[in-house]
């Protein structure tokens, strides 16, 4: 498949790696030579430097045969144009673009992205993609990170490990002895900063990282086996009022239980706007690091506190001041992956990376048909990828116990006939099952060719 991706910052070059290494033909374009060098010596990617909505520029790339282009630049307006002439001039059959201005997203305007309009085949929200991952670590309040999968019938937890948990030093396998109903798996952990997969014979220790997939109603005893107490969310105090913090304070507004949110905004103007458009949810203007306004906004008694400015010293700063008040949970928004080691040492519970968010979300329309779902993990270490079984597939009729998957690989589960079964060795792969796969990204390649999802993208 020829792809060309205009932006050559932390999304594209990440969905650039990711599509390079399944053996496409990548072209990057981006109006920094810089940045393009970058993605051209790191990748194997051909790279354009111009602008991406100019036809010549398009043209250098190679859309006269492209079949996907996708426009993730820095500018709403330029990545729209870039979808427009790619369809116009050069009859790109996919386009997907990255919008961040929610006055694009309104309902009342969806006809604007008609093919005789403004033809953008799926569009990307990296405001709406982060407020859902921030409503799915409130959900599960325990984790420090959670993603749904198989039409929201199974959940993978990111759990961390403290020296009050009742199944240390307990091989994998014996949980299965211990356990024998319980539908969940332990298909990742991350231990002194290393991520793998496990064997049955490992075991778990304190301060590990443990990833597990569960069905969606055993959720609440899966966290209660690894030492996590499952406990209601009813005051959240939101710090940051742009279109995340809207955004998530919108939706718990809309839930049946009465969630009781606040939010601490420091543009008035935004604040205005925030309080304007929310009518339970009380909004106070000022400095979410302010001691005084933290106490005024009662986050002693919160339940847990989400800080989602544009800032990530401030996010993080918001949130051990907050801890340090007493709040029990804090979730915070953090651009610069090189920033999450400190997180657990700062004692802050759950963070959000926009861009691997981001990056989730448009892997998951890329891979439309086969590949339902993916999730990226981590610095982009490894995918949670859920797909459906074709009959060319090399596991269509096999036992799960004689599939030789790579090493860095894990079935979380199968989904047959839309009911969610955790395998075992016994368990039969049929053509049209659903199943969920761990994968380093080392792997990925490998998982690719057992699903035989290149053949069909779209």
């Amino acid at each position: 498949m020829k792809v060309i991706i205009c932006g050559a910052g932390q999304v594209g070059w990440q969905i650039a790696r990711h599509l390079a290494g399944e053996r496409n033909d990548v072209t990057v374009v981006d109006v920094s030579a810089e940045l393009v060098r970058r993605a051209t010596d790191a990748l194997d990617v051909q790279g354009v430097v111009g602008y991406a909505s100019y036809p010549d520029v398009l043209e250098r790339a190679g859309a006269r045969d492209c079949d996907l282009i996708i426009a993730a630049t820095h500018s709403d307006e330029v990545n729209m144009v870039t979808c427009q002439v790619a369809h116009s001039v050069f009859g790109i059959t996919r386009k997907i673009a990255r919008l961040r201005a929610q006055s694009y997203m309104d309902p009342a305007y969806t006809d604007l992205y008609r093919r005789d309009h403004l033809p953008i085949d799926v569009i990307i929200s990296p405001e709406r993609e982060v407020a859902e991952a921030a409503l799915q670590r409130l959900s599960a309040p325990s984790t420090f990170d959670t993603e749904s999968f198989m039409g929201g019938r199974a959940q993978l937890l990111g759990i961390a490990l403290g020296e009050d948990c009742p199944v240390l030093n307990t091989p994998l396998r014996h949980l299965t002895d211990l356990f024998s109903t319980l539908r969940a798996i332990v298909v990742g952990v991350r231990r002194k900063g290393r991520l793998f997969a496990p064997d049955p014979g490992d075991q778990l220790f304190a301060g590990d990282q443990v990833y597990v997939f569960s069905h969606v109603e055993d959720v609440n005893r899966t966290l209660e086996i690894f030492g996590k107490a499952t406990r209601k969310q009813e005051r959240i105090v939101i710090v940051g009022g742009g279109n995340v913090g809207l955004g998530v304070a919108r939706a718990l507004e809309q839930r049946t239980d009465r969630v009781r949110a606040k939010i601490i905004e420091k543009s008035r103007a935004q604040a205005e706007r925030a309080a304007d458009a929310l009518s339970r949810t009380i909004v106070l203007n000022g400095d979410g690091l302010s001691a005084a306004l933290l106490e005024e906004a009662d986050v002693a008694r919160a339940d847990a506190i989400l800080a989602v400015t544009d800032d990530d010293k401030t996010n993080i700063l918001v949130a051990v001041r907050a801890k340090q008040a007493g709040c029990p949970m804090a979730i915070v928004l953090v651009n610069d992956p090189t920033m999450v080691p400190l997180l657990a040492a700062l004692d802050i519970d759950a963070y959000i990376n926009p861009r691997a968010t981001t990056v989730s979300s448009i892997l998951r329309h890329i891979r439309h048909g086969r590949v339902r779902a993916i999730y990226s993990i981590g610095d982009a270490e490894a995918e949670m990828i859920e797909a459906q079984v074709l009959s060319t597939s090399p596991l269509t009729g096999r036992y799960v116990r004689d599939i030789e998957f790579p090493e860095g690989v894990l079935v979380g589960a199968l989904m047959k006939r839309d009911k969610v079964v955790k395998p075992t060795g016994d368990t039969r792969v049929e053509e049209g099952d659903v199943i969920a796969l761990f994968a380093l990204t080392k792997d990925i390649p490998e998982v690719e060719r057992l699903l035989q999802v290149s053949v069909d993208f779209f």
